[in-house]
């Protein structure tokens, strides 16, 4: 008895030397990773009501059917959780902890409890992304619970067109605005009918005007050549003006440059096989610094230390700053978009939130810029020989080794400027 306590003591005083104690609880990730071992759609206790365990073994029967390695993770994502929010993470963490080669990953979304993020290993061979993507766009699932929502991703995966699903499914957004509601018939004799007609028709009024001055400007552009640009934004609905502080964002580009410049000085040129690259993007983002003539500009400044960066890193993969907003930061995926009332389409780097408002059939948040007759565009609506950054959408357009201290360094800025 005394031999059996003691040798108990001894297991409990070494698992505690160790930092693994008897009963450890599981870390969050390994949590999700052994219930995935069990079962493919793994729900968290927050959306039990939404999935039930009716929908789950429906779920995994439809799983099964496709014959693909499927797995399902359904947990809500804040800032500061285990993830810090991020699917990307999550999807990471679950990917290691399984350790499988091939693996398709279909996730809730950081950023949109709605949303569904997808994900797979070790290629994209079922257009999983596109696929998971698309499931949120049509019209079936607008109003769906996260269930229906899960089982729509699933069969778009099965089905491997999900690129084509999700163009088709995007292309249209925003077109479908419902109609205003009619405005009643007021009664002239009192004051107060009176106001009851106009503050319903206020909106129906704004948009009437705001149409008469669009057509009034297509048709003052009708008589000279046509805009250059092929990514113009025809409606006015774009959200951002002028909010960013220029002499704030100047300082901050600065800084930037100033950094990447002594990150580049310091490096080994054996070992950063493109510190060229990197020293031509602090050229440049030196230059286009000195001649800046707004926030387009140095949003310009960003996104060629961001290039510099890449070069010092040798990353080669990386995407570029938000095509619609710079300064949102770095994309986080590429969107398929065709403004709206236009025919062309565009593979664009986009934002968590630029990515988040398309999806939602919202307008992005756009970095404005003045036409030379003083008005407000988008960026992307000033004609492309006026403006570098409306070429090249700060790297969005850009494919290969094209790049913009490429198109700097052959003078495409100076032209501009020019």
């Amino acid at each position: 008895m005394r031999r059996a306590l003691a040798t108990a003591l001894l297991a409990l005083v070494l698992s505690m030397l160790s930092g693994s104690p008897a009963g450890a609880a599981e870390s969050p990730g390994e949590h999700i990773a052994n219930a995935l071992r069990k079962s493919p759609v793994y729900v968290s206790d927050a959306y039990a009501d939404a999935v039930p365990p009716s929908r789950r073994r429906q779920l995994t029967k439809q799983i099964a059917a496709t014959g693909l390695p499927i797995k399902v993770v359904l947990t809500p994502l804040t800032k500061g959780d285990n993830f810090d929010g991020e699917a990307d993470t999550l999807a990471s963490v679950i990917h290691d902890r399984l350790g499988l080669r091939e693996f398709i990953l279909i996730t809730t979304d950081g950023d949109f409890t709605d949303s569904l993020n997808g994900y797979e290993w070790p290629a994209d061979t079922h257009q999983t992304h596109d696929a998971v993507a698309a499931a949120g766009f049509l019209d079936e699932t607008r109003d769906a619970g996260l269930a229906d929502l899960t089982a729509k991703a699933v069969e778009l995966v099965a089905a491997g067109n999900g690129t084509r699903v999700y163009e088709e499914a995007i292309q249209d957004l925003g077109t479908s605005a419902p109609a205003p509601s009619p405005t009643p018939t007021p009664e002239p004799d009192t004051q107060e009918s009176t106001w009851a007609w106009l503050l319903p028709a206020i909106p129906t009024l704004a948009l009437l005007t705001l149409g008469a001055l669009l057509l009034v400007r297509r048709r003052r552009r009708a008589g000279g050549p046509p805009p250059p640009s092929p990514f113009a934004y025809p409606q006015a609905v774009f959200a951002a003006a002028e909010a960013a502080d220029e002499s704030a964002l100047r300082r901050r580009a600065e800084a930037e440059v100033i950094a990447l410049g002594e990150a580049a000085q310091a490096a080994s040129p054996g070992a950063t096989p493109s510190l060229e690259r990197a020293l031509d993007a602090y050229s440049a983002a030196s230059k286009v610094l000195d001649a800046a003539r707004g926030l387009p500009d140095l949003a310009g400044v960003l996104a060629l230390v961001t290039e510099g960066r890449d070069a010092l890193t040798d990353t080669v993969s990386a995407l570029p700053l938000c095509f619609f907003n710079p300064l949102h930061g770095r994309a986080t995926r590429r969107t398929t978009w065709r403004p709206l009332g236009r025919r062309d389409r565009a593979q664009v780097a986009t934002c968590a939130a630029c990515t988040g408002a398309l999806r939602h059939h919202r307008a992005p948040e756009v970095l404005t810029d003045t036409t030379t007759d003083g008005h407000q565009v988008p960026y992307f609506e000033v004609p492309a020989e006026r403006s570098v950054w409306a070429a090249t959408g700060y790297g969005s357009l850009l494919r290969g080794e094209d790049s913009l201290t490429v198109r700097l360094a052959r003078g495409d800025f100076t032209h501009a400027q020019e």
